[in-house]
């Protein structure tokens, strides 16, 4: 479970996202920083007993910083305000599908996959797909995953409007094959986020993910 300090903080940034009051509000964010590495270390204790690629990781390595990068953006807000996590084996910066808790008072989601892989990632991706769709779709059409995630996220930004080149209008996989990213998302409600049960619910999520996440590491490996 998280803290309610630390949804508060995140709140709080949301409304005051400058240095003057961050600098001011250290304190804060280290507590909530703390605890919420807390949470993830004990995702990663959790899971790690049923996905072995990832049981090694240390929380520090899948944290991203608070800081944005505002060098090509047009929102010059200094801070996120949010914490995510993105547990993959190799860590943050892994080229490799992994899972994602994201910590973002009333937008906060879990799940995971692959997100805007490089070309030659992602060319491997389509074919395996196209090669194995039968499999493909079992993973997606699996009860579990159904439940928890429904499909794979159609956000326009994902989704090219016509099939790649060497694939044909009438493949089975045409739907799939659009796809720039390849990600399964489950929203939280902040309630959920306090709760006792979050690390065994995040557990059961990534659960389920998990034959994706492997179906989509052993296309590209």
């Amino acid at each position: 479970m998280l803290q309610p300090s630390t949804l508060k903080f995140l709140k709080d940034l949301k409304k005051n996202n400058n240095k003057p009051w961050f600098d001011s509000h250290r304190k804060e964010y280290e507590a909530a920083k703390n605890d919420f590495a807390s949470f993830i270390q004990k995702l990663i204790d959790s899971f790690g007993k049923k996905d072995k690629t990832i049981s090694h990781l240390k929380a520090k390595e899948c944290m991203f910083r608070i800081n944005r990068d505002v060098r090509f953006s047009k929102d010059k807000s200094p801070y996120k305000d949010n914490m995510g996590g993105y547990i993959s084996r190799g860590g943050k910066k892994s080229p490799f599908a992994g899972y994602y808790f994201h910590c973002q008072p009333g937008r906060c989601f879990m799940g995971g996959g692959l997100w805007m892989p490089m070309p030659p990632e992602l060319h491997k991706v389509r074919q395996e797909i196209d090669y194995n769709f039968a499999d493909f779709k079992k993973i997606t059409g699996a009860k579990k995953f159904k439940s928890i995630y429904g499909d794979l996220s159609r956000n326009a930004e994902y989704v090219l409007m016509r099939l790649p080149k060497g694939y044909e209008p009438d493949n089975p996989a045409a739907d799939y094959l659009k796809m720039k990213s390849f990600v399964a998302l489950a929203t939280l409600k902040d309630t959920e986020l306090t709760s006792k049960e979050l690390v065994k619910k995040a557990t059961a999520a990534f659960e389920a993910l998990r034959p994706l996440v492997e179906f989509i590491n052993e296309s590209i490996s």
